[in-house]
């Protein structure tokens, strides 16, 4: 198993990269999936979004969101809290473009393109066992034959 660092957050997220992120409108949460794009260098996870949607109401009124990342194959978890902000950065925009975008906008330049940057600020991590063996551990334990290997976890400022 790997320590929880930072630095492990940030592959665990990017090796994920589809993150429930979830806003509040002043009464209730609200969750979706969106394609998230980490980059550590910059100590930012963007997203793309469309002008006007739901969430950028929520987002600008109250700018504390949770990400939560899953990978079931691996029991890998990741939930991260952080600011968002809205942007129009077209440059950034255009950087992170890619083709799988084209499903929902025309191009970089679509005027309804919108990018939401997104600064975290602490992160709990599950890092779960990923073998064979660990899995035939965790059967054992079910069968009362020990306690199983949860993996590591941990609390982390980022």
């Amino acid at each position: 198993m790997t320590k929880i660092d930072q630095d492990h957050v940030w592959e665990m997220m990017d090796g994920i990269r589809i993150a429930m992120f979830i806003t509040w409108d002043g009464s209730r949460q609200s969750a979706r999936p969106m394609a998230a794009m980490p980059r550590q260098d910059e100590h930012a996870i963007y997203f793309f979004t469309g002008a006007n949607a739901e969430k950028d109401d929520q987002i600008e009124e109250f700018p504390i969101v949770t990400l939560a990342f899953v990978d079931q194959s691996k029991n890998d978890y990741v939930s991260i809290t952080g600011v968002a902000k809205l942007s129009n950065d077209r440059a950034k925009i255009k950087d992170l473009w890619s083709p799988m975008m084209k499903s929902w906008w025309d191009s970089p330049e679509d005027p309804d393109l919108r990018l939401i940057k997104f600064t975290p600020e602490d992160a709990q991590a599950w890092d779960g066992p990923h073998d064979m063996v660990s899995t035939i551990k965790m059967v054992a334990a079910a069968a009362g034959l020990g306690k199983p290997d949860l993996g590591d976890s941990g609390k982390v400022t980022m």
